[in-house]
């Protein structure tokens, strides 16, 4: 087994050598801390970045799934998505486009559909704000093989999949 000392020399950086020992890494548990831990740093950062900007973290969820979309969502969609009534999806749509981070636009024939771009000129603020969570990816990704990092991108998609189709007892 590697000390913490061998381990350190991967990167350089006990932060992110540090991680379960050889035997829990497919330990249940293991990956069900590492996988809080995550989503808690980065709630703090979009919490962050949600105050700074007179955004509720929603807000900040929704400006994801537009950003990620592969194609322009429609309120209804985005509704879906984040799990939130009509009226709520609209009054974040409202704060988002008071703040100039998204257009709603009618480009379909039947007027009725709306679908929801976001503002290029907008993701400056957000960039500058992500920057460090995008270098710190990048040099935790420069200590991973690409074999590794097909593996971690698979499980982390797998993941995705999976969950999106999970709903809480009471919806």
């Amino acid at each position: 087994m590697a000390s913490r000392d061998d381990r350190d020399d991967r990167t350089g950086d006990p932060d992110l050598d540090a991680g379960p020992e050889p035997e829990q890494a497919t330990d249940l548990q293991a990956f069900a801390v590492q996988l809080r831990r995550m989503n808690g740093e980065i709630n703090r950062l979009v919490h962050g970045f949600a105050g700074e900007h007179g955004l509720h973290a929603t807000d900040v969820q929704a400006l994801a799934a537009i950003l990620d979309a592969p194609e322009p969502l429609t309120p209804g969609r985005l509704r879906e998505h984040l799990g939130l009534t009509s009226g709520a999806v609209t009054a974040c749509l409202d704060r988002l486009e008071r703040a100039g981070h998204i257009r709603r636009v009618r480009e379909s024939p039947d007027r009725r559909v709306v679908h929801l771009h976001y503002v290029p000129d907008a993701g400056s603020a957000a960039r500058a704000h992500f920057r460090p969570l995008v270098e710190v990816t990048a040099r935790v990704r420069s200590g991973f093989s690409e074999d590794e990092l097909s593996v971690v991108l698979r499980f982390l998609t797998a993941m995705n999949r999976q969950l999106s189709g999970v709903r809480s007892p009471g919806r």
